[in-house]
């Protein structure tokens, strides 16, 4: 796994020292994987960061041996993330391992005047930066970076792992998938207890040939990524809006209560069109002004056949509904409910098929911030397991997303620090329209 370097960079008040990289423990040879429909979309993306807080720890550096150690262990099932982005002879995107590869790279870095207060305390996003790693690459890079690079920071009384994923291989699902085995295995464990499934093309066995070029041969992707910008409109703010088990259960009576449907609203219709309805309050959007609603819904239950909750790779697609901000705001909040569960329920697996045909035929490589007019984008799910990744030393004092791919209007859901029903709302928002949601009491039900 090699050893840290001595020359430090000191980037504010972190210090980062050179990479090492961890490739799976025992030899597997090469394999090789070709990227289906579903994760082709992806590629403009930037790759997704998750940020861990940790409590505790005083031996930081056995910590990162043992972090590395069982990443290597993990790796020989989930040996995709030490691979690349290769494009075969006729233009389609795979991943590709070989023992010969770098593997994952692990960056430790150190920010000893910095408490994990400091950090938990963060309500936006600003201070995350020198957390993570990958700020600004587009997932197109997995051509030439690794598909998984780690950012281990010391801090006085904790640790921060940041972590940047290549969202063109995996989705949520299987992130914390791999993050719940990697904990596992540092916490004992001697196998992956639930592998993943690599067989993407049992999901969709399309050939789709993309003309895209690696960053270098495109000015315009290059200078996006290569200085280490990350692409965030400074006009936008973050917050995490933490609503208690009692308050989601308002909510939900709430959205319930004025419905006429034999079928009550789900926890997650329920707060998303609370959100969206409040949403557009902030933005003062006129009534005959568009707003759409989109969420990246997990397919693999959706898709003829099943594909089981193992599945390793996108299986995500972006559902929408649209209607007028005034129809949003002059009906009760069950409203939004409706359009948004009728948009759910209708997405089975022929309007997934339809859908893939659809893209198939003519490919688009969409944006990270391409998710509608005065949108309401939804990531995440408060059913991952972010807290119970424990690596021995206790679970997450907080769990956060980093800077890249956020827009105005989108939204990451997490389950609450305290458990049970509490979920956590992290919001990107321009500044002026989180002054007033700040406010709105109605949204933060203390009316």
């Amino acid at each position: 796994m090699g050893e840290v370097a001595n020359d430090e960079k000191k980037v504010g008040s972190v210090k980062t020292f050179n990479p090492t990289y961890v490739k799976p423990k025992k030899p597997i040879g090469r394999k090789e994987c070709q990227l289906v429909t579903f994760d082709l979309p992806y590629l403009a993306f930037y790759y997704n960061q998750k940020l861990l807080i940790y409590n505790g720890g005083d031996d930081f550096y056995g910590a990162v041996e043992k972090l590395k150690d069982g990443l290597a262990v993990v790796l020989e099932e989930f040996h995709q993330l030490a691979g690349k982005l290769e494009k075969d002879e006729d233009g389609v995107f795979k991943v590709v391992y070989d023992d010969d590869m770098e593997g994952v790279e692990v960056v430790e870095a150190a920010a000893e005047g910095v408490e994990v207060a400091d950090i938990t305390a963060e309500e936006g996003f600003s201070k995350f930066k020198e957390l993570l790693p990958y700020n600004g690459v587009l997932n197109l890079e997995g051509l030439q970076r690794p598909l998984l690079a780690v950012q281990l920071t010391k801090l006085k009384d904790g640790m921060v792992m940041g972590c940047a994923f290549n969202h063109a291989i995996l989705d949520g699902t299987s992130t914390w998938h791999f993050m719940s085995s990697w904990a596992a295995i540092c916490s004992g464990a001697t196998s992956v207890s639930v592998p993943p499934f690599l067989e993407r093309t049992k999901a969709r066995n399309t050939r789709v040939k993309l003309d895209l070029s690696q960053p270098s041969d495109a000015p315009e992707h290059a200078n996006t990524a290569s200085n280490g910008d990350t692409p965030v409109n400074p006009l936008l703010r973050g917050k995490v809006f933490k609503f208690s088990e009692s308050v989601i259960d308002q909510i939900k009576s709430k959205v319930n209560a004025g419905s006429d449907s034999s079928k009550p609203f789900s926890t997650f219709q329920s707060l998303s069109a609370h959100v969206w309805q409040a949403v557009t309050r902030a933005r003062e959007l006129g009534p005959t002004d568009y707003t759409v609603f989109t969420v990246f819904a997990d397919c693999r239950k959706r898709v003829d056949p099943p594909m089981p909750e193992s599945y390793f790779g996108n299986l995500i697609q972006a559902i929408f509904t649209v209607t007028g901000a005034g129809l949003i705001l002059a009906n009760p909040v069950e409203f939004g409910a409706g359009l948004i569960r009728g948009a759910i329920e209708s997405h089975n697996a022929e309007a997934i098929n339809k859908r893939n045909e659809e893209w198939e035929s003519k490919p688009v490589i969409f944006q990270y911030k391409d998710a509608g007019v005065n949108c309401v984008a939804v990531g995440s799910s408060p059913r991952f397991q972010v807290y119970g990744v424990d690596f021995g030393w206790g679970s997450p004092e907080s769990v956060r997303s980093g800077l890249n791919n956020r827009f105005d209007g989108m939204v990451y859901l997490y389950p609450g620090k305290s458990g049970g029903r509490s979920i956590d709302v992290e919001l990107s928002l321009e500044a002026k329209c989180m002054e007033k949601l700040e406010k709105d009491k109605e949204f933060l039900m203390e009316a």
